[in-house]
């Protein structure tokens, strides 16, 4: 049961940074960048790294609200205020 939780878990923050690579992509931010002032002493994120190379332009639309919420039901309130102060430019 436990393992299930941790897969499970796995792959909603799998989502959570599509979605997030997704926004960036579609609105020609780079999300590494992004990462990285939110996170500065943080090591570079493989998966983050990893989807970026996945993910085409506009193959899905998400909204600013949603990349927000996620990012602060994951507990990425730091993420969520660097997407906040780039999204008020878009």
């Amino acid at each position: 049961m436990k393992d299930k939780i941790i897969q499970q878990y796995q792959e909603d923050e799998n989502i959570m940074i599509r979605l997030f690579t997704q926004w960036c992509i579609n609105h020609g931010l780079d999300a590494l960048t992004l990462y990285k002032n939110a996170y500065p002493y943080q090591v570079e994120n493989e998966i983050l790294i990893r989807i970026l190379e996945e993910t085409e332009k506009d193959f899905l639309q998400v909204d600013t609200e949603t990349v927000l919420h996620i990012l602060e039901l994951f507990g990425n309130e730091d993420l969520a205020f660097e997407v906040s102060q780039v999204a008020i430019n878009l």
